[in-house]
Parts: C-alpha cells; sequence; structure tokens
C-alpha cells in the first residue's frame, strides 16, 4: 500500500500540474479555485487520480458539488484519495 506522504505528495503534483505550479506552490488548505483550476481542470485532475492510485472516484462531473468525493480543498482531496485507496488494499 503506497504511504500517505506518498499519496499526499502524488496528489498535490497532479493538482500543480493542473495549475501550471510547482508543487510546493500548493498547499492542504487551498481550493482548486485559489490554484485557477477550472472545471475541465478539475475533471483532468480526477481521471490522473483515478489513472494514478488505480482507483474510481465518484465524481459527477455535471455536479461537482453533489459527488461523494470532496474537493473543497487540497487538504480535502487529499484524504478523500487516501481513503479510496484503503478502500481498494482492503478489498
Amino acid at each position: 500500500m503506497a504511504a500517505k506522504t506518498d499519496i499526499r505528495d502524488r496528489v498535490i503534483a497532479i493538482i500543480a500540474e493542473q495549475a501550471v505550479l510547482d508543487p510546493d506552490q500548493v498547499s492542504p488548505e487551498m481550493t482548486l479555485d485559489d490554484l485557477g483550476i477550472d472545471s475541465l481542470g478539475r475533471v483532468e485532475s480526477i481521471f490522473a487520480f483515478e489513472e494514478a492510485f488505480d482507483i474510481s472516484v465518484p465524481f459527477n462531473a455535471n455536479d461537482p458539488d453533489e459527488g461523494a468525493f470532496d474537493i473543497s480543498s487540497v487538504g480535502s482531496i487529499i484524504a478523500e484519495v487516501e481513503k479510496l485507496v484503503a478502500q481498494k488494499s482492503a478489498a
């Protein structure tokens, strides 16, 4: 199983790539809006998380605020990915 720091670093790297920033410019308390990531960038990030961690993210691109996947901040995204990776490992 991937270590939490590995997951955190990879999630931040994916988000930083979408925001065209260095990973050290992205912090857990930031929102995707803070980083200038639009709705297309959010969808691309979700696909990148699924591919990077071999998980299925419960995300509705048509209604991103209603899904079971919390994208309210970078920290919440990290926590959600950690949860999905843990569930996959337990299966």
